[in-house]
């Protein structure tokens, strides 16, 4: 039996959509570009990269192009993001949000939680992202205890 054939499919189908994902990415330049941000092609690998890694590390499956774009214009306008700081905070942001995915048990839609990521960074966090990973770990442990997405307080405790 040729067990090779399963692996080279596999991987045709990972290359398949990773080329989505960094298409996708790339597409969100024509949005960001008003807000004096743009990837490279290079920088959009590397976050298609930094997507696979958190994914693998959650132990999580994402079927098509994911959340990474939806990422970037959520936070495209923000005050705390510019050209020097881009890639590294999209970088952030990404693991920021599959590793809440999975803190949160999945009980908070991937929309939900990029809302609440975008307003907690560009608010009480004010583009902090260690106290952005402080509100997320707070999130979840409200989650695990069987509290609503909704009642969470994004200011104070």
């Amino acid at each position: 039996m040729d067990y090779n054939k399963g692996f080279s499919l596999t991987s045709v189908n990972a290359a398949l959509t990773d080329g989505k994902v960094i298409d996708s990415i790339l597409q969100c330049n024509e949005d960001t570009a008003e807000y004096g941000l743009v990837l490279s092609e290079q920088q959009a690998l590397a976050l298609a990269q930094t997507r696979n890694t958190s994914l693998k590390s959650n132990k999580r499956v994402e079927f098509g192009k994911g959340v990474v774009d939806k990422l970037i214009m959520a936070i495209c306008d923000s005050p705390y993001i510019n050209q020097d700081n881009y890639e590294e905070t999209l970088h952030d942001l990404i693991e920021t949000f599959y590793n809440t995915k999975n803190n949160t048990w999945d009980r908070v839609s991937d929309d939900d939680l990029i809302a609440f990521i975008k307003k907690a960074f560009n608010g009480c966090c004010h583009g902090s992202m260690e106290l952005l990973m402080e509100k997320s770990m707070e999130l979840a442990g409200h989650i695990r205890c069987n509290r609503r997405f909704e009642d969470f307080k994004y200011e104070g405790k």
